[in-house]
């Protein structure tokens, strides 16, 4: 047996690359609060203690932690069942916390839902959705871990290489016709927060393994109460090979808070009635309670672009003193940009405040809500459609939000982002809609 064992060892050392291990490591102090330690519910019993070395499913090594959320870790890794003749292959793997297997469930659902779709659809090389999945066993229970491709890095990185942090403008439109496309898949084909983008050539990914496992010491420190090791993240890959930027293009990726409509309303309309999308990203329809539906996602879109352009938020008061997101003061910067909202959507608004959740939710106040007028702090307006909060309205306009474009350019754009920033969700156009448009086709 102990022979047959040597000879197991002796013929995988053969076929099959060696490990990789990092060349050192370094301790942070105890009292530096380190990536996800900074979430507001963190706690580390949730989370996979994973390290660097550490080969999981007996198929895939962790080399860096090159990201981190409420939700999981992200780990560039190896896959360690390649043969010697058979060149390296690299994955992103997602390590999700197990505070709610039902989420982990639903974001796997969701990304195999997707990658069931028309693969000829021209958008669907723009999505980024998990290659496959599996479990491993932690601690505290079993983690749900999904398997990617690796991109780069956000595009919020890319743009800190530019001059002034921004896009040239021949690229950005570039993007958001890329992402469009990518839109407008999961719109017809199945139903955005983050946006990575892929490599400008194959030298990057194995030119940063090999620093990270010769020369740069992966720093680390231990919980306190678990003794779980907290690394730092390395998601910056290093200088931009220039000459090959063109061969960068984002992708459309996480979905682990999408949504699929599911509620049919007395119309036979398919309607989402929970809270979604980031705070300042929020569609009116979400904080109004009216209902919302694909449009949703082109409002948070439009909402977007302005990080895209002017590295700025569009919407930049809608959180109080205290940190919480604040409806009312939303509402009133839409006004002052868009003017009042029409009397059909609050009718809307007022007609679903009939409507209550079959059980509770808890607001970022700690309120039990019942509804989303409710959880978001409503009503925000009388019998008579007047606004209640009139002084929070600020005195703006959508063309002094977009300083960096000369006047030709931004009559196009206004003319552009003017069909997606509605009150009204139907008539905001389509992704598809959008990409025909004059500003990103330079007419």
């Amino acid at each position: 047996m102990i022979e047959m064992r040597s000879i197991s060892r002796v013929i995988s050392r053969v076929l099959f690359r060696p490990r990789i291990f990092p060349a050192s490591t370094a301790s942070i102090s105890p009292r530096e609060i380190v990536d996800e330690e900074a979430c507001p519910v963190y706690n580390p019993k949730y989370f996979y203690p994973a390290k660097p070395g550490e080969i999981l499913s007996n198929h895939y090594q962790l080399l860096v932690k090159i990201g981190w959320g409420t939700r999981s870790t992200v780990w560039l890794a190896r896959d360690n069942t390649r043969y010697r003749w058979q060149s390296e292959r690299f994955i992103t793997l997602k390590i999700i916390n197990n505070r709610d297997a039902d989420d982990a469930d639903h974001e796997r659902d969701i990304e195999e839902h997707i990658g069931r779709q028309t693969v000829s659809h021209r958008g669907r090389g723009i999505v980024r959705t998990c290659l496959e999945s599996f479990e491993v066993v932690g601690p505290v229970d079993r983690h749900l871990c999904l398997v990617y491709e690796p991109l780069r890095e956000p595009l919020w990185i890319l743009q800190k290489r530019f001059v002034n942090q921004k896009l040239p403008l021949p690229i950005a439109k570039a993007y958001i016709f890329i992402l469009l496309a990518g839109l407008d898949f999961l719109h017809s084909e199945c139903k955005l927060d983050n946006i990575l983008m892929t490599f400008e050539n194959e030298d990057i990914l194995p030119k940063f393994i090999k620093e990270h496992s010769t020369t740069m010491p992966i720093e680390y420190k231990l919980d306190s109460d678990t003794n779980r090791a907290v690394y730092r993240c390395h998601n910056d890959f290093g200088p931009l090979d220039w000459r090959e930027l063109r061969k960068m293009i984002p992708k459309i990726a996480d979905f682990g808070l999408a949504s699929r409509l599911h509620s049919e309303m007395e119309t036979g309309e398919e309607v989402g009635i929970y809270p979604i999308q980031p705070d300042p990203y929020r569609a009116p329809e979400v904080v109004l309670g009216c209902g919302w539906g694909f449009s949703a996602d082109i409002w948070n879109f439009g909402v977007l672009i302005w990080n895209i352009l002017e590295r700025t938020d569009l919407f930049c008061h809608v959180y109080d003193s205290q940190g919480r997101y604040d409806a009312k003061a939303h509402i009133a910067e839409m006004i002052g940009l868009l003017g009042p909202p029409p009397k059909e959507l609050l009718d809307k608004s007022n007609a679903m405040a009939q409507h209550k959740w079959p059980n509770f939710i808890q607001n970022d106040a700690g309120k039990h809500c019942s509804n989303m007028r409710d959880f978001f702090g409503g009503p925000f307006f009388d019998d008579k459609g007047n606004f209640l909060h009139d002084e929070l309205v600020p005195a703006r306009s959508l063309k002094d939000t977009i300083p960096s474009l000369e006047e030709d350019e931004r009559q196009a754009f206004l003319s552009f982002v003017s069909q997606m920033l509605t009150w009204l969700p139907k008539e905001r156009k389509t992704a598809r809609q959008l990409m025909e448009h004059p500003f990103l086709n330079g007419e």
